[in-house]
């Protein structure tokens, strides 16, 4: 099931993570995760082994990763038995020419989608796919989402970029006639990629969709003439060497993918993390990939007529998160003091469910050049901690999220390197542990902080004027009683509160301009390192500094911070580094930079004869380890959907009892008469 139809299934354009559930399924990157193993482990996926790294230096010359090092250059093996799904785009006639390519477009007329062609073709994964792949990345006629972060680390692509800008396009352009000068297929199933300075991180990028290979005969055939006006396009129709292929694309209705039958050799893990054991994670070990041979996936448009479904067993699994679920919370859960529990009519059908904290954090942000929140004194600081110890995080989410949230101590969530458990992850300026847990300090030292922050009673000392804080918020996010919560929550230590509803448009020109005070954002991992989170804080990702979309939107500068971070980005795991990542975080709490921060957690539910559904976090690629028991399915469906017959006889004899009276009066009378009949 499905919240909203995808807009894009273009891997160089899509950036949505409901089109990932599609395209991660359709296409393999080089790169991808182990199932089941945390905290999350790189596995090839398209390539035969992780990527050979080697460090040059200007020149060219390797040199030693501790070295001067200029370029780094990824030398990357496509694996051999990779091989695309069978496609149109790919069929040949003897002459091994392309069967549809057309010169106009009424000869392609009666071609209205990728069914109607009756010949397909395949062929293997090349390494120069990957490279094609790669330059349409760099293709301003495609406006990818990457292309800005991308070219700041691949070598040319920003040449390559201004090139094509002044290509004429009145056809198709071979971008193979297009050389970038940090890309080399060296030969069919070798390719080296060259990125500049040393990054360790870059690995991670290329276990995303944007690094999909991409057939340059499949973007050809797309570009048929009139095929864009019936939607034949990559975007609509994408072709790759995973383990499904799209047969059916109704974005409004439904959309179906099937099993790739040329997908390559690959097993269900046999090993995996803590606990994967005894939670029956491992049952289908060994077991060749993927599980099922069709997933449909249907859009829903109304939560009740979804929820009803699932419970019916028409669906294998429910709407993915508390979002989707929120208008029947009630009904499918109750709230107890372990958090989250299924109602027992949920339990009794056996269904699964499975919590999940995302690997992201939702924050509420001080802009630190505000002339009142802002600024880098101790004032400023007790100012700010005052603010956060007073918002009861715990309690905010209990309410208003229903338990589907944890507080952070830190930018870096569970699952992620840095990430703390316990009395060592705590926040000691806004908790202390006391009997094994977290508690938030008291509203006494709130106040304390206030007043040493010149601000008794949450009046300026110098002016006598009530200190007033304003927030932020984008009008279709926050409800009324929300706000109510948070006047009463301020309103303990004195501090009045005044809010900016805007829509999303206005509030992101205030973020960009560092118009505000206090604001709302959040960030969900694209790849499972801290830096992925700490670079929120450094300094060059200021709006005001980059003039650009930044990340860092509290404006916070910290000449410590900058340089550490930038030694971490640069820096392999290990002790040193991890040092690093703590005085990081460290630095984050004693500066009190976010008003509160929680990371998110979602509720997924399964049926009974769903297996192998443990969330991973970062890859949506997990469609293919999913199993059903197809016949416990049946049994249940037939179970939960058994025709209610009573209404009918309890309809029946309603009917015999009101038609009984009236037959017996009839026959009565019609004794009577004959009787009368007969006596004449």
């Amino acid at each position: 099931m499905s919240p909203a139809p995808p807009k894009h299934l273009d891997p160089a354009v899509s950036y949505a993570s409901d089109e990932n559930v599609f395209l991660s399924q359709i296409y393999e990157s080089p790169m991808g995760y182990h199932f089941l193993k945390r905290p999350y482990e790189l596995i090839p996926l398209g390539v035969k082994d992780r990527p050979v790294v080697t460090f040059l230096d200007e020149q060219g010359n390797e040199v030693a990763e501790e070295g001067d090092v200029a370029f780094s250059r990824y030398t990357l093996k496509v694996r051999p038995d990779a091989r695309y799904q069978p496609h149109p785009s790919l069929a040949v006639d003897d002459s091994g020419d392309p069967l549809y390519l057309f010169d106009s477009a009424s000869e392609g007329a009666r071609f209205r989608s990728i069914p109607d062609f009756p010949q397909t073709g395949d062929r293997a994964v090349h390494a120069n796919d990957y490279v094609y792949g790669i330059k349409r990345l760099a293709d301003p006629e495609l406006g990818s989402p990457m292309l800005g972060f991308m070219a700041q680390y691949i070598v040319g692509m920003k040449e390559f970029t201004a090139q094509l800008a002044q290509v004429p396009r009145d056809q198709w352009l071979n971008l193979d006639e297009y050389p970038m000068e940090g890309l080399k297929v060296v030969d069919e199933h070798t390719l080296t990629l060259t990125i500049y300075g040393r990054y360790p991180q870059f690995i991670y990028w290329l276990a995303m969709r944007f690094f999909s290979p991409i057939p340059p005969e499949v973007d050809r055939f797309y570009h048929n003439p009139g095929f864009i006006d019936r939607n034949l396009t990559l975007d609509w129709w994408p072709v790759g060497s995973g383990p499904f292929m799209m047969e059916k694309n109704d974005p409004n209705s439904e959309i179906v993918l099937v099993r790739n039958p040329n997908f390559r050799e690959d097993y269900f893990p046999s090993e995996g993390g803590p606990g994967d054991l005894e939670a029956g994670n491992l049952v289908d070990a060994g077991k060749r990939l993927p599980l099922v041979d069709r997933a449909v996936f249907r859009l829903e448009k109304e939560v009740l007529p979804l929820w009803t479904k699932f419970l019916q067993g028409y669906y294998d699994r429910s709407g993915e998160n508390h979002g989707n679920t929120n208008n029947v919370f009630d009904q499918a859960f109750t709230v107890g003091p372990d958090g989250v529990e299924m109602s027992g009519d949920v339990a009794d059908h056996g269904i699964n469910m499975d919590p999940d904290v995302k690997p992201g954090i939702y924050y509420y942000g001080f802009n630190m050049r505000d002339p009142v929140v802002g600024g880098y004194t101790e004032e400023k600081r007790k100012l700010r901690r005052a603010l956060q110890i007073a918002f009861n995080v715990e309690e905010y989410l209990a309410i208003f999220y229903k338990g589907n949230g944890i507080n952070a101590p830190s930018p870096i969530p569970p699952g992620i390197p840095g990430h703390l458990e316990g009395e060592a992850g705590i926040n000691p300026l806004t908790h202390e542990w006391i009997d094994g847990g977290a508690a938030r300090r008291s509203i006494d030292e709130a106040r304390q902080l206030l007043v040493e922050a010149g601000y008794p009673n949450g009046r300026d000392e110098r002016t006598g004027e009530p200190l007033k804080i304003f927030i932020d918020v984008q009008s279709q996010a926050v409800s009324n009683t929300t706000m109510n919560w948070m006047d009463r929550a301020f309103g303990q230590i004195g501090v009045q509160v005044e809010y900016r509803p805007a829509d999303w448009n206005r509030t992101r020109e205030k973020l960009l301009t560092g118009n505000t005070q206090i604001y709302s954002h959040g960030w969900l991992a694209d790849y499972p390192d801290p830096e992925n989170f700490l670079f929120l804080l450094f300094s060059p990702e200021s709006p005001l500094i980059c003039k650009c979309d930044g990340a860092n939107n509290s404006n916070f500068e910290h000449a410590e911070y900058d340089e550490l971070f930038r030694q971490v980005r640069v820096s392999p795991r290990g002790p040193e580094r991890d040092a690093m990542v703590a005085r990081l975080v460290e630095i984050y709490r004693e500066e009190a930079v976010w008003l509160f921060a929680y990371y998110p957690k979602d509720i997924y539910l399964s049926n009974p004869w769903v297996s192998n559904t443990k969330r991973h976090g970062i890859s949506k690629a997990t469609l293919k380890y999913i199993n059903i028991d197809d016949e416990m399915r049946q049994l249940k469906r037939a179970e939960w959907n058994q025709p209610i017959t009573w209404p009918l006889f309890a309809g029946a004899m309603l009917m015999i009892g009101l038609v009984l009276p009236g037959i017996t009066a009839y026959r009565r009378r019609q004794n009577a008469t004959a009787k009368n009949t007969g006596s004449q």
